[in-house]
């Protein structure tokens, strides 16, 4: 685990984190990746509510989950009924969601931009993206929690700009965190699993430095075409464990302090850099 800090934030504003949530096993395995989790957890001052961008809400528009209590999605299959028993029980906030919808419209169409569909919905919950990192660094669930979905449809930049959108909640009390993975190439990574030896290949290394050195120069123009890099498309053969980045990027701004509480690969490829701004 390592750290980079540069410059600072205001007092009282609550900070922005992204975190590598890996494999949905860290949720209830004592290990490297879970620990750290704890750790970040424990260094994070308690916020009001938290709004949570993960890679496993993806799909046509940009909603906000309006549950007075959201369900735990035990979106996966093939792991042991343990994983499957989880709950994380935290409540939902509807004021703070109907916040969001309002936040969310734009001041004016953009051209190439799809029309945002957006609204409030309660056939959602709470899913591994989001759950299985709060475990370690929320384990009371005693704080609110809101989702908000990834629009498949949309370009990177406008990804930023919803990001963009959230950022004054930071000064009401919320967190914003985004939960995906800085390299997801799950092909490269399952040839690995469970070897703490694996090799990171070089393509996984570049742009995992890339990505810290855009963010660590608030680079989001870098951070919203490196996807489409020789590198970026091995790393993400699909974009939804980047596109949360995007989304924590554009809720930060020029004067947040950068750091990262927790990096490293898992099975090689996978990397769980975690990064906080703020």
């Amino acid at each position: 685990m390592s750290a980079s800090t540069t410059t600072s934030s205001p007092a009282g504003r609550m900070p922005v984190v992204f975190v590598g949530h890996g494999s949905p096993m860290n949720a209830i395995e004592d290990n490297r990746w879970s620990q750290a989790f704890g750790r970040l957890g424990a260094s994070l001052p308690r916020p009001k509510a938290i709004v949570a961008v993960s890679a496993h809400w993806y799909i046509r528009g940009t909603y906000v989950t309006g549950n007075a209590q959201p369900e735990t999605i035990h979106d996966f299959g093939g792991f042991p009924r343990a994983l499957f028993e989880v709950q994380y029980p935290a409540r939902g906030d509807a004021a703070l969601a109907k916040r969001i919808t309002e936040l969310l419209v734009p001041a004016e169409p953009r051209e190439g931009v799809p029309a945002r569909r957006s609204g409030l919905r309660d056939d959602w919950g709470l899913d591994h993206g989001t759950w299985s990192v709060l475990v370690h660094t929320h384990p009371a669930a005693d704080v609110p929690v809101v989702q908000v979905s990834i629009d498949l449809r949309s370009p990177p930049a406008e990804h930023v700009a919803i990001g963009r959108a959230l950022r004054p909640l930071r000064d009401e009390g919320v967190m914003i965190l985004g939960s995906g993975n800085v390299t997801h190439n799950l092909r490269e990574a399952f040839r690995h699993l469970g070897d703490p030896d694996a090799p990171t290949p070089a393509w996984a290394s570049r742009f995992d430095a890339d990505i810290a050195r855009a963010v660590q120069q608030h680079d989001t123009d870098f951070l919203a075409r490196a996807g489409a890099t020789d590198d970026g498309r091995m790393s993400h053969p699909s974009p939804d464990h980047y596109l949360p980045l995007l989304y924590a990027a554009g809720a930060a701004d020029d004067g947040d302090a950068v750091s990262f509480p927790i990096d490293g690969f898992d099975a090689g490829s996978l990397s769980m850099r975690a990064i906080r701004w703020g």
